[in-house]
């Protein structure tokens, strides 16, 4: 079973924040959220959908 997160902007913002953590594994997920929800303009509810995501995913 897979989550897909609903919305273009959430898939890059998904996608962005993936990338950055291979760049750099020693990059605080909580920056790179924050980062990724100024750079794709998402909503509060988007943020949330991110943290629980990636700390699923740990």
């Amino acid at each position: 079973m897979s989550i897909q997160p609903e919305g273009e902007d959430l898939r890059k913002a998904t996608r962005w924040i993936s990338d950055e953590r291979l760049n750099n594994p020693k990059a605080s997920l909580t920056n790179l959220i924050e980062q990724a929800c100024v750079k794709f303009d998402l909503p509060p509810k988007d943020a949330e959908f991110l943290t629980r995501f990636f700390s699923e995913k740990d």
